[in-house]
């Protein structure tokens, strides 16, 4: 995913302007503290709220790369949101055969930027209520803040809220949302 930093920077840039959240040192989500000096996939493995998404990652292959310098913001759904999806489908996008499409949507939810909420918030009242983003994965996403809500639309008009924002990560940050974001296909 290095290979893509650059080209999406301008992309994570406009986007760093989610919900105001104060920072909390070592914020709990699924259970478990988030240290900062650990990287995304350190924590994710603890969180109880993303075993369906850290299983995702790995059958992905993405582990290695999760794990890099970054900066990448992570948009992280929640088992939840991955079992809203119809019937079967994490479990036929897990299969090799469809390592290609998983990576797809995986990298969708990957910004290779660190943004904070402040940044999302600040852009966002930039563009007047709504601004672009570019992710990893080649997908442009709409992020806006309204009251103090923060939600990403993709490219399909599926709408994730943010319901925890902020996670600072060795490499980056994570927002924690409720609905699996999915490319056009």
């Amino acid at each position: 995913m290095r290979k893509f930093t650059s080209s999406i920077l301008g992309g994570a840039l406009a986007l760093s302007a989610f919900a105001t959240v104060a920072y909390a040192a070592n914020p709990m989500v699924g259970g478990a503290p988030m240290p900062a000096d650990k990287n995304i996939v350190e924590n994710a493995v603890n969180s109880k709220d993303h075993t369906t998404l850290v299983a995702a990652v790995k059958a992905a292959g993405l582990v290695e790369t999760l794990q890099g310098a970054g900066p990448f913001t992570v948009f992280a759904p929640t088992n939840e949101a991955f079992a809203a999806l119809p019937a079967g489908t994490v479990e036929t996008l897990l299969k090799p055969e469809n390592k290609d499409k998983l990576t797809k949507i995986l990298t969708c939810h990957v910004v290779g930027a660190e943004a904070f909420s402040k940044d999302i918030m600040k852009m966002v009242d930039d563009d007047k209520g709504a601004h672009p983003v570019k992710t990893v994965g080649g997908c442009t996403w709409t992020a806006k803040y309204e009251g103090d809500k923060v939600t990403v639309t993709d490219e399909n008009g599926n709408v994730a809220n943010v319901t925890i924002a902020d996670v600072d990560q060795s490499n980056g940050v994570i927002h924690v949302i409720d609905k699996v974001l999915l490319p056009k296909m």
